[in-house]
């Protein structure tokens, strides 16, 4: 009965690996049309898009690394 609810466990975190994964391949591919200048925003400077860019990859890394670790330590 336990081990049934470890594997859900480990089957969601899995899960979520893998989508986060394709959210990192999303956000390699199409860097340029989301962190790249913007002709509406003028005030947006190149240090708000760097803060922006750090800020994202720092989130999705952190996901990434929790997600997977989750999904392996669960057995």
């Amino acid at each position: 009965m336990q081990t049934d609810v470890f594997l859900f466990a480990r089957i969601l975190f899995a899960g979520l690996f893998f989508v986060s994964l394709f959210a990192g391949f999303y956000l390699f591919k199409n860097f340029q049309r989301l962190f790249g200048v913007d002709p509406n925003m003028p005030s947006e400077g190149p240090s708000s898009r760097a803060y922006s860019k750090v800020q994202v990859f720092s989130v999705w890394a952190h996901a990434t690394v929790l997600f997977g670790a989750f999904a392996l330590l669960l057995h």
